[in-house]
């Protein structure tokens, strides 16, 4: 695994927080965790799970005045080893007291994130177990093969029938593939049919789960580091993305962003990552609201296959793991191109000791070709403006796959949401002569067939503070009255009274769509502005209901879900999803409260099912899935209209390499 380690920093080495919603800086992170230690005497067996800025709340930021004073405090989740409880707590900055202290029920509310310390601990454990040494020595495998085996960490998941004992201990499990050295591609030579469980609290395998060794491990090294790949292909000549005059866009206090008439703040948690705050557009001299609060609060990838070390597969991404503690360094010219601007961020390792994540968010402009364009013949009036977009972006590594998180800005006041999946399909080794569940990637090697949903939280705040949201299908109208010639069809559009109500899934045969609006106010045509959730073709969780898997990713049955805001519903998989049987939006939608012309947050699923093929190894190609947000009834006319004609930064070459202006022609 791939883990960001950060650069640990001095509690002197701060920035002075101008607003609300800043992250925490490195020295209110070292002051909190100071006054945690020292007003409850945390021992040095206590880590940190989570140390990050408790927002304030929503009334608060609205009025916050610049240059007042404003609420600084920091939630933080204390986990003891030495006993295995767990531990939520407020500080207030200000005060430098501790505000909320309460210890987690495990039992009902779950345990806390896998932290990357438990990541080695995991593998020693199983490493060094006689059991799982002389399971391998089953196998042919001898101890200079062990050294070098690869074990992959998981989370347990709540398969608890007839162990009841289990949902009081800290476990996870570990799966091994073989490696001939540490540079191996060790996901081509899996170890099939054993699983280690391991309680990271006793620091020992509690069971050790075994097949037999009837499925031969594959023999076929296939790596991926550019050593082992040979020459690569020619003819690709330099493409250079330069802005001579520097970026369009402004960073002010460190966080707030302007460009092309947007406005935002930049956010970060270690579990969701990326965050936006407070995103509107300029319109006529004001910034109208769009949405108070954007983010990716889990996702989850459960596994459809019966094999041993397949059936409990289903990892939570955000929930277990962190989708933004496991943040990258980013890097440029390689996941960044053009004129970059890089956040770092301020945050804390397992110790509790401030850190800085460096580069671990990455902002520039992107042309996106053509915005608007139109010849009219009859008059020669040729107009065209090139498309520009802002791109505010972060990757991830959970093990074997990689995600990045692509918010794109668009200058007709789109908005959308681009998830970008790759890395290294988990595999599975194949008994010969036999056909696996799951698509075949090499004769000796399969990849279970499984899927990935990911949970977007959209605080919606179109032009003000109550919103609705609307369904609209499209049907056919019978030949008759109305429909003479047989080419009108209906459209039936309702409003979402309650939450269950918006428990929905998309439909492309009746072209249905959502929208947010602002039942308070009618634009010049007498429409209510909104903003249009454009959904893609996304499948839903295809577990069983009843399901460990079914009921644990709940969030996956719906694309839709609509809740009145409440602070304390922020993740779509609950709060604490490791070892849990399952919370977050389904329990929530039960109570059906009212959801009309009120203070709600839109909840999309979305992802893809991923059937494996020899194209994704060793390492995927990127598959993209996502969302838009675009603007319905809410402008006046296209809101692009204003901008210069002319070519942009971008040029064409001829044939001898020179450069000349694009757009600047009579297309007759």
């Amino acid at each position: 695994m791939i883990i960001h380690k950060g650069t640990i920093m001095k509690s002197n080495d701060t920035v002075q927080a101008l607003h609300p919603l800043d992250p925490l800086s490195t020295k209110e992170i070292a002051l909190a965790s100071q006054i945690l230690r020292q007003s409850k005497g945390l021992g040095s067996q206590c880590r940190f799970p989570y140390l990050y800025l408790q927002e304030p709340s929503k009334d608060e930021v609205i009025d916050y005045i610049p240059g007042q004073p404003m609420t600084r405090r920091a939630f933080s989740l204390i986990l003891d080893k030495a006993t295995g409880d767990t531990f939520e707590a407020v500080v207030d900055l200000r005060s430098q007291e501790i505000i909320s202290w309460e210890k987690l029920d495990i039992e009902t509310r779950g345990h806390a994130p896998i932290i990357l310390e438990e990541f080695d601990t995991c593998v020693e454990i199983v490493q060094n177990d006689p059991d799982w040494r002389a399971a391998l020595k089953a196998r042919g495998l001898n101890d200079a093969d062990i050294e070098n085996i690869q074990i992959d960490p998981w989370s347990y998941g709540h398969f608890f029938e007839n162990k009841p004992d289990y949902k009081h201990r800290r476990l996870m499990r570990g799966v091994a593939f073989v490696r001939d050295k540490l540079t191996d591609n060790g996901y081509a030579r899996p170890i099939e049919g054993l699983v280690a469980i391991i309680d990271l609290n006793e620091g020992r395998v509690i069971e050790l789960l075994d097949d037999g060794v009837d499925i031969p491990v594959p023999q076929r090294v296939i790596n991926y580091d550019t050593p082992s790949l040979g020459k690569p292909r020619e003819g690709l000549k330099p493409l250079h993305i330069i802005q001579p005059e520097g970026v369009s866009f402004t960073v002010d206090d460190d966080w707030k962003v302007s460009w092309q008439n947007w406005e935002f703040r930049v956010g970060f948690t270690p579990r969701e990552g990326l965050v936006l705050h407070q995103l509107g557009y300029a319109d006529k001299g004001k910034v109208r609201p769009i949405i108070y609060r954007a983010s990716i609060t889990d996702m989850g990838v459960p596994y459809s296959d019966e094999a041993l070390n397949h059936y409990w597969k289903c990892a939570f991404d955000g929930g277990e793991y962190g989708l933004g503690r496991l943040a990258n360094q980013l890097e440029l010219g390689c996941d960044c191109l053009g004129a970059i601007r890089y956040f770092d961020i301020p945050t804390v390792n397992d110790l509790g000791e401030p850190i800085v994540m460096k580069n671990a968010i990455c902002m520039h402009e992107e042309d996106y070709g053509t915005l608007w364009k139109h010849y009219e013949f009859r008059s020669g009036v040729y107009e065209i403006r090139r498309s520009r977009r802002l791109v505010i972006s972060f990757f991830c590594t959970v093990a074997n796959y990689d995600y990045g998180f692509y918010w794109y800005l668009y200058q007709d006041g789109t908005i959308q949401l681009e998830a970008k999946l790759t890395g290294i399909i988990q595999t599975g080794a194949v008994k010969p002569g036999e056909k696996p569940s799951g698509g075949m990637v090499t004769p000796e090697l399969y990849g279970p067939t499984h899927q990935h949903f990911f949970s977007a939280r959209l605080h919606m705040m179109v032009d003000g503070e109550r919103n609705s949201v609307t369904e609209t299908n499209f049907y056919p109208r019978p030949i008759g009255e109305g429909n003479q010639y047989g080419n009108v069809f209906n459209t039936e559009t309702i409003t979402f009274a309650n939450e269950l109500d918006a428990c929905r899934e998309a439909n492309g045969q009746s072209g249905r769509f959502w929208k947010v609006i602002n039942p308070n106010i009618k634009n010049s045509v007498g429409n209510h502005p909104g903003y249009k959730l454009v959904a893609e073709h996304n499948p839903v969780i295809l577990a069983q209901p009843e399901s460990q898997t079914g009921r644990r990713a709940g969030f996956a049955r719906n694309h839709l879900w609509v809740t009145p805001y409440s602070p304390d519903e922020r993740y779509g998989s609950g709060e604490y999803p490791n070892q849990h049987y399952g919370d977050g939006l389904p329990v929530w939608v039960k109570q059906n409260r009212p959801i009309s012309n009120s203070d709600i947050v839109v909840w999309h699923t979305f992802g893809h099912t991923h059937v494996c093929k020899p194209e994704d190894f060793p390492v995927m190609p990127t598959m993209y899935v996502g969302f838009k947000l675009q603007p319905n009834n809410f402008f006046e006319l296209n809101p692009a209209m204003d901008l210069p004609a002319g070519a942009d930064t971008a040029s064409v070459a001829d044939g001898e390499g020179h450069s000349a202006p694009c757009c600047q022609h009579n297309p007759l």
